[in-house]
């Protein structure tokens, strides 16, 4: 330790010699702060050291000016600012580019809308009268009314000399006055609340355009009248077949014994099967087939009505011909129904004729109108009122006629529609009508006031009905796509239990049938299909694609086990086995 002191102290000696030197050779005065890192270290118990601050000198935080600003046009501030913000100056410098019309003043997006109080009437007289004459006084003017005060129309305004719409109105005329009706006393002359007015004239004679007028509502009563009583068309028959008469002198409304099956028996068969197969086609309509009826009794014959106008009659054994057209229609035939023997059957169209025509010989017996369009008809099926039968007209009314007179003899008038179906029950003493108005009523045969009424607000319209072989039940086509039963018999009560569905008629008439020992419901739909259910349990058994168009009717045979006829819009008639 000793000798490094020493060293340092020579060191410092040295040093000190080499300065006195320089000094002796300068004379300039050098400052000792700037050469005291050269002098040696006091000997000394403590040494403090210096601090030192590097950083540069910068301005705090909070003397920046900060804080939000506020823009000086805002009208409505959404918090609470400070004094200090509220009138801090604004930031920036001005918008060189601002333009005039932006520097401008504006209290609303459009520009400034300066407040004004316009009284509710005055505006609404001169909207009124703006949208009415096209003219209005300048808000912006308040006195001095003249032609630049007006906005729109100025010269309507002028012309009208300003009037509104409340003030141009008409002037109410003088109130036309009456003669005086004299002394009360006078009991001949006292003219009273009855006398004429004074200008009154008592010309009953039309003047030249009420003539016209009435030349004119003359001319269409006429012109329609005539539409109305359109001649009926030309009756005429085709006879298909060769021979009309066999060997024996037979036609062919003899039923045949050589079919396999006795069509005289009146007793159906023990046990039904589901038709499966197609057997024939009968062709021969040109347009759709609206019904289809079997030869009362034997059902040996099919008579057919169409679209085209034409009534065909078919065999349904043997060769499976088509024996005789008749024609006499001049619109689409819309029902046929035999007689109980079978001889005579009438036919209805929408030409508003129904007709009577004889099965065998094909003549047109008699015609029926009451210038209405019958939709059905039905002949009464007593023996001793077969020279009677009624028909559903579009009018709403059921019309009776005697065959015999060819007069009405009886009118139902009870429906709010055109009446659909008529069907005879209770041993034919009543009978059962359906309507466009949704209800079905009952009817005591020539009472026309109905002893029963069915309507209720579910019910849906029911253009076909069908009366079951045992007469006890009504099978009803609803519009709502199912098959709805009421009891025919007392008390025509709806059988909830028995509702047949999974078929798509809504807006068809097609015709529902039954099996002849009640085991079977059939019907066809509006995708041409045949429908078979079960009358026990009204599952749906069966489905058979048999039209290519609606399939408007189904009659099960009533002497055959399995064998369903069917006729459809596709113009096609099909027996099915």
């Amino acid at each position: 330790m000793a000798a490094s002191v020493g060293s340092l102290v020579s060191y410092s000696a040295d040093s000190d010699s080499e300065n006195e030197s320089a000094s002796n050779a300068s004379p300039e005065r050098v400052d000792p702060d700037a050469v005291a890192h050269l002098k040696p270290l006091r000997s000394c118990t403590s040494t403090s050291l210096a601090l030192l601050n590097s950083a540069p000198e910068v301005a705090v935080k909070e003397d920046v000016l900060t804080g939000l600003h506020l823009d000086p046009s805002l009208k409505e501030v959404n918090y609470n600012p400070t004094f200090e913000t509220m009138f801090a100056p604004e930031f920036g410098p001005a918008n060189p580019f601002r333009t005039q019309q932006m520097a401008a003043p504006r209290n609303m997006l459009s520009g400034y809308a300066e407040p004004a109080h316009v009284n509710d009437f005055m505006f609404e007289q001169q909207r009124r009268t703006f949208s009415t004459f096209g003219y209005a006084l300048d808000p912006s003017v308040d006195t001095n009314l003249s032609s630049s005060s007006y906005i729109g129309a100025v010269e309507e305004a002028e012309k009208n000399k300003g009037l509104t719409v409340f003030e141009s109105g008409a002037k109410k005329t003088e109130k036309r006055k009456k003669v005086k009706g004299g002394d009360a006393a006078d009991l001949d002359g006292f003219l009273g609340p009855w006398a004429k007015y004074q200008d009154e004239k008592d010309g009953a004679k039309p003047s030249e355009d009420e003539k016209k007028e009435l030349d004119e509502i003359l001319a269409k009563r006429l012109k329609r009248g005539r539409n109305e009583e359109d001649a009926p068309a030309e009756e005429k028959t085709i006879l298909h077949v060769k021979d009309m008469y066999d060997y024996q002198g037979r036609s062919y409304l003899h039923i045949p014994q050589d079919v396999g099956v006795n069509l005289r028996s009146s007793e159906m068969p023990d046990k039904c099967y589901l038709p499966k197969k197609q057997l024939h086609v009968w062709t021969g309509h040109t347009k759709g087939v609206s019904a289809i009826r079997l030869f009362p009794g034997s059902g040996h014959l099919l008579l057919s009505c169409s679209m085209d106008c034409k009534i065909k009659l078919w065999e349904v054994y043997n060769e499976r011909r088509c024996l005789r057209t008749f024609i006499g229609h001049s619109k689409a035939v819309r029902d046929v129904c035999f007689n109980n023997v079978g001889t005579k059957f009438l036919s209805a169209a929408y030409d508003r004729y129904i007709k009577l025509w004889d099965s065998e010989t094909g003549q047109c017996i008699s015609r029926f109108t009451n210038r209405k369009v019958p939709y059905c008809v039905k002949f009464n099926p007593d023996e001793d009122k077969q020279n009677l039968f009624v028909a559903g007209m579009s009018d709403k009314k059921i019309v009776q006629w005697d065959v015999r007179s060819g007069e009405v003899v009886q009118e139902y008038d009870r429906h709010l529609g055109a009446v659909n179906t008529i069907t005879f029950v209770d041993e034919n003493r009543r009978f059962v009508s359906t309507s466009d108005d949704k209800s079905l009523r009952v009817w005591e045969w020539d009472i026309p006031v109905d002893f029963k009424y069915i309507a209720e607000p579910s019910m849906h319209s029911m253009p076909a009905v069908t009366l079951s072989p045992n007469g006890k039940w009504l099978a009803c086509q609803s519009m709502d796509n199912q098959i709805l039963i009421f009891g025919a018999q007392n008390r025509f009560r709806l059988n909830k239990k028995k509702v047949f569905k999974g078929h798509m008629v809504a807006g068809y008439a097609c015709q529902v049938d039954f099996s002849p020992d009640m085991s079977y419901v059939v019907s066809g739909d509006a995708d041409g299909k045949l429908n078979i259910w079960d009358w026990k349990t009204t599952k749906l058994y069966h489905r058979i694609k048999a039209h290519d168009k609606v399939c408007i009717s189904a009659l099960w045979h009533p002497h055959e086990t399995s064998k369903v006829i069917t006729c459809g819009w596709d113009g096609q008639i099909k027996l099915w086995d």
